[in-house]
C-alpha cells in the first residue's frame, strides 16, 4: 500500500475500534450517550490513537500493534492476542474520547462559540449547551472506565506497571497540568488587557495541544516496554508536534475557508485571541512549524528501528491543509 491507502486503511480500522467502545444508546441518560457519540463518530484524522499505535510500532512487531484491525474488542481473536494487542486498543478509544471531549467544551459558547466542527454542526447546537457540556464530562469519565480495562489482561507485575504508568500518562496529560490547564491560561489570557507574553503563548501551545500527542506517544511506547530513556526522547518528539499542529492550525485559521478546514475560521480575530501568527506574523510562524518538523523527524530517525509511515505522518500532519 502507499501512504494515502494505508493511511485510510488505518483510520477506517480506528473509526470502527471506537465504535465498538463507545456506549449503547439506551436507557434514561440516551440523550447524553447520543451527544457524546454523536461528537466522536462525527469524523476526524483519528491523529491521536494512530500516533499511540505507530509509536507502539518502534518497539515490537508492526503487525502485532493493528492485530486488532477489523475484529473489535468482542471479537473471536481476542483470546489469541497478546498483551500489547489487547491493552493498546483501549488506550487508543480513552484519548480519542478525551480529545472529543475538550473538541465538545470548546465549542461551547463560553469557550470559543463554534457552530461547525468538520463540517458537522457542533454537539453544543444540536443538543443544547446543558446536554453538550454533560457530553464532555461523559467522554472524560467514559475515558478513564475504558482504559482502566487494561488491567483485566495483565498477567504480570511488569504489565500492570506499564498499565499503571500509562494511567497516569493520560490522567497528568488530560488534566491542570496538561490540557486543562493549556486551557486555563488560554481563558486567562483574553483578559489581559497588557498582552500575552511569547512565553505565556507557549506554555498554552505546550499543554493545550502537545500534551495529548505526548500522552499518545508516550503511552504507546510505554505499553510496548520502550525504556525510560527512549520514552523520553520520544517525549520531545511529540512535544515538537504537538506546537508545530498548532501555529499550523493558527496559521490555517487566517489562510483557510470553512469548505476546505470544515469549522469557521477567523475564530481566533473574533474572539481576540491571541495567536503564534499574530504575535510573529505567518512567515515567521511557518518558519518554525519547519524548524520543528525537522527536529521531531531527527529524534525519530534515531531509532534502532525506524516507521517511515509515522515519519510520513508527521509530515503530513505538521503541514496539512484542514
Amino acid at each position: 500500500m502507499n501512504f494515502k491507502e494505508e493511511i485510510r486503511y488505518k483510520t477506517e480500522q480506528i473509526e470502527a475500534l471506537l465504535k465498538d467502545y463507545l456506549p449503547v444508546e439506551e436507557g434514561y441518560q440516551k440523550v447524553v450517550l447520543q451527544a457524546m457519540n454523536y461528537s466522536i463518530t462525527a469524523g476526524g484524522k483519528r491523529l491521536r490513537p494512530m500516533l499511540m499505535a505507530e509509536s507502539a510500532a518502534l518497539f515490537t512487531d508492526t503487525e502485532e500493534v493493528w492485530r486488532f484491525a477489523g475484529s473489535g474488542s468482542q471479537g473471536t481473536d481476542l483470546a489469541e492476542r497478546t498483551v500489547l494487542g489487547r491493552t493498546l486498543p483501549l488506550f487508543m478509544a480513552a484519548l480519542e474520547m478525551i480529545h472529543n471531549y475538550s473538541l465538545v467544551h470548546d465549542d461551547l459558547p463560553a469557550m470559543d462559540n463554534d457552530e461547525y466542527r468538520r463540517g458537522m454542526k457542533t454537539t453544543h447546537v444540536v443538543y443544547g449547551e446543558g446536554m453538550a457540556v454533560l457530553a464532555g464530562d461523559g467522554l472524560l469519565n467514559y475515558a478513564f472506565e475504558t482504559a482502566a480495562r487494561a488491567f483485566d489482561y495483565a498477567g504480570t507485575i511488569e504489565e500492570y506497571r506499564r498499565i499503571a504508568a500509562s494511567m497516569q500518562i493520560l490522567g497528568r496529560k488530560a488534566g491542570i497540568y496538561g490540557m486543562i490547564g493549556g486551557q486555563c491560561a488560554d481563558l486567562e489570557a483574553e483578559k489581559m488587557d497588557e498582552g500575552v507574553s511569547g512565553e505565556m503563548l507557549l506554555y498554552i501551545h505546550e499543554h493545550k495541544t502537545a500534551a495529548l500527542i505526548q500522552a499518545a506517544m508516550t503511552i504507546g511506547a510505554t505499553l510496548a516496554g520502550a525504556g525510560h530513556a527512549e520514552i523520553e526522547r520520544l517525549g520531545k518528539c511529540a512535544y515538537n508536534i504537538g506546537v508545530a499542529f498548532q501555529i499550523q492550525d493558527d496559521i490555517l485559521d487566517v489562510t483557510s475557508s470553512l469548505e476546505v478546514l470544515g469549522k469557521a475560521v477567523g475564530s481566533d480575530e473574533k474572539n481576540h485571541k491571541l495567536t503564534y501568527v499574530t504575535m510573529h506574523g505567518l512567515e515567521k510562524s511557518g518558519e518554525q512549524v519547519e524548524e520543528l518538523s525537522r527536529e521531531a523527524v531527527a529524534i525519530l530517525t534515531s531509532f534502532p528501528k525506524r516507521n517511515a509511515f509515522l515519519e510520513e505522518l508527521i509530515e503530513q500532519l505538521i503541514y496539512r491543509k484542514k
